[in-house]
């Protein structure tokens, strides 16, 4: 089952851009996923806050429900490592 990319409506912006960086280590691990967008301006992002209390993306929603919401650099290097879905907590 995939898991659900939560990320801005940028998605055409490549690079640096955070929810891209992500985005793009999922295609490296060949994860298979699904593109959730949410609005640029942070304070309409209310889905995302229900789900995760806070405003920042990008953020991946596993199919148990569970979301992980890390700086990009971070979630990158944690799908590159294949702890996606065995989070660790820290």
């Amino acid at each position: 089952m995939a898991v659900k990319l939560h990320c801005c409506s940028l998605t055409f912006v490549k690079g640096p851009h955070p929810c891209w960086r992500v985005q793009h280590a999922l295609d490296e691990a060949g994860v298979e996923y699904e593109i959730v967008k949410h609005p640029v301006i942070r304070s309409r992002r209310i889905e995302l806050i229900e789900k995760t209390g806070q405003k920042l993306l990008p953020a991946i929603e596993l199919h148990d429900g569970t979301v992980i919401r890390e700086e990009s650099g971070a979630l990158a290097a944690r799908i590159r490592e294949g702890k996606l879905i065995n989070p660790v907590t820290s």
